[in-house]
């Protein structure tokens, strides 16, 4: 038998920690995205219209029925937008390891609680809950990726977990239908929301920061402080915050840009299962296939792009160039999606939204990473929740009215927005913040 090779005289500890987060990540997204493929599910729709079961289903029944989920959709975003802001809040003040553990049992409690309602209303509560739990993944996650790794490996690892949310929502579309086909959507709910107690025993087990961890070796350590000592612990206030122009290259393009993946998570199940245009619809047992394409793109996407950053670093090419080319190419991906609505193919529409998806997802890694690119890491968990919040509100926004627009002008304004919308938040990141400099914060 062949030996193994021998271990890095460095240590990959913090791949470990990576790990993790990925793991965290995809469990976070497969709670979030449960409510999507129950919204075609009959008796669903029929408890959540005040309907008999076995009842007809009219065209203006259906109306309705999107119209009201779109505004449950709004409670989990703005309850998300503004725990985003709590989050960071939180991480920043009391650490990692125990904002992250709220967190995760936090949406993990309300991911269950999803299963015991009756009502419109009680879904919109069950919804906003798991909004506030939810919130806290990535503040924790980017603070832990800039307390682990050097600048120079920060959008690898960034795209590394986030592809976790690719990832996620495969395994819901290929496991949700089938649970809610046997058990039902009340089981969907309950049995993903308890794979909760498994990520938060893992995040235990593993994380503690780097100067405190036992397993960590001093040549491990050494490399990922090579950019410099973590410096001032002392967390910064919010209104000092806003003043930088560099808090708000982050925040508005989050706001621009978060409400077209929402839309993703939300819509394209109902959008593969009754867009006039296509000659062939999906419906709950056949939706899982289009997902499985788009998101494995999708993940390859968070992967390449976060990979493609670091490796223009490593050429030698400035964080600030490096990022922003990244992005504009990710930006000009998404553009052709406009045409997904408008086709009757259902193949080429699953390519365009593949194609935008895997650019979002890289657009989304170099974005967050520009944060603790910029910002000392006392500050990030505070920033990303500024940014998660105003990525929220837009989502929220645009999720309280997508249902209205689907019903009455069809899914085209919607993919018109998607299309514009990067080209236009890079240029807003460039105006705010055109050499992505570093923030010097007072103690």
């Amino acid at each position: 038998m062949q030996a193994a090779p021998p271990a890095s005289p460095l240590g990959r500890y913090r791949w470990r920690i990576c790990a993790v987060l990925f793991l965290a990540t995809t469990i976070n997204y497969v709670d979030r995205n449960v409510f999507s493929f129950t919204m075609l599910d009959p008796v669903f729709r029929h408890q959540m219209l005040g309907l008999a079961e076995g009842a007809p289903l009219t065209d203006a029944d259906l109306v309705v029925f999107k119209e009201r989920m779109g505004y449950v959709d709004a409670f989990f975003k703005f309850a998300y937008a503004f725990g985003f802001l709590l989050a960071g809040y939180l991480i920043d003040r009391v650490g990692v390891r125990r904002g992250y553990t709220i967190s995760i049992a936090g949406w993990s409690a309300a991911a269950v609680f999803h299963g015991l309602v009756h009502t419109v209303s009680g879904m919109s509560w069950a919804r906003l809950l798991l909004g506030v739990g939810e919130a806290g993944n990535f503040p924790a996650a980017i603070k832990t990726v800039a307390e682990w790794f050097p600048k120079k490996e920060r959008s690898f690892a960034t795209g590394l977990f986030n592809a976790g949310a690719n990832v996620g929502i495969i395994l819901t579309a290929l496991f949700v239908p089938m649970i809610i086909a046997h058990l039902g959507w009340r089981a969907s709910f309950m049995i993903t929301g308890s794979i909760g107690a498994f990520v938060l025993f893992a995040w235990l087990a593993v994380y503690r920061r780097p100067e405190e961890h036992p397993r960590l070796s001093a040549a491990e350590l050494a490399y990922i402080r090579q950019d410099g000592p973590p410096g001032s612990e002392q967390p910064v206030r919010w209104r000092d915050l806003v003043q930088y122009r560099a808090t708000w290259a982050f925040a508005v393009p989050k706001f621009m840009t978060d409400a077209i993946w929402w839309f993703y998570l939300t819509w394209l199940p109902t959008f593969f299962n009754d867009n006039p245009a296509f000659t062939t619809k999906l419906d709950l047992k056949q939706v899982g296939i289009p997902f499985l394409v788009i998101y494995i793109i999708s993940d390859l996407g968070s992967i390449f792009f976060g990979w493609l950053a670091t490796r223009f670093i490593g050429r030698g090419w400035t964080v600030n160039r490096a990022r922003k080319v990244t992005m504009l190419i990710c930006a000009l991906c998404v553009v052709p999606i406009l045409f997904a609505a408008r086709t009757s193919s259902i193949t080429l529409a699953i390519a365009l939204i593949a194609l935008a998806t895997a650019a979002h997802q890289g657009w989304s890694a170099n974005l967050f990473t520009t944060v603790s690119d910029q910002f000392p890491r006392r500050a990030v968990g505070s920033v990303v929740g500024i940014g998660g919040m105003m990525g929220g509100i837009g989502g929220a926004l645009l999720g309280a009215s997508a249902g209205w627009i689907i019903g009455h002008l069809g899914y085209v304004p919607l993919f018109a927005i998607a299309a514009s919308a990067y080209v236009l938040a890079l240029l807003v990141i460039q105006v705010l913040s055109p050499r992505l400099e570093t923030v010097r914060i007072p103690d």
